[in-house]
């Protein structure tokens, strides 16, 4: 990525401001199982994720979203039981991928609606 273009756009990564913010005293916290990076102020007070690809919100797993959000004090790993094993692995946000829902009427999947049961009788004003 250019220079200048790391310079004013955040949606492609950590832009160069951010970089400069994180050598003045954030500490490295923790890496989740994704390769996102997680940070904290010297204070305690600011929390920050550097993300490891496109920054989406849905790609932080549940435990570090509680530590990004103080709902937990100390990171996951010192903070959180194990989790059970029964729990499955969060999926993150899949709209506007290939492996988003589509309904059966919905126009990627030809936009032919199944037939309404004989139960519907149209409105119709008197």
């Amino acid at each position: 990525m250019g220079f200048f273009k790391n310079l004013f756009t955040w949606w492609e990564g950590a832009s160069t401001g951010t970089r400069l913010t994180m050598w003045r005293g954030w500490s490295k916290v923790g890496t989740d199982m994704h390769g996102n990076t997680y940070y904290q102020s010297r204070k305690g007070d600011r929390r920050w994720v550097m993300y490891n690809g496109p920054n989406d919100t849905s790609r932080i797993p549940p435990e570090w979203y509680a530590w990004m959000h103080k709902q937990i004090e100390d990171v996951p790993d010192k903070a959180l039981p194990p989790a059970p094993k029964f729990l499955r692995e969060p999926t993150p946000n899949l709209t506007g991928t290939e492996q988003a829902y589509r309904p059966s009427g919905s126009l990627e999947k030809g936009g032919q609606r199944q037939a309404a049961s004989g139960d519907y009788e149209a409105w119709t004003p008197q």
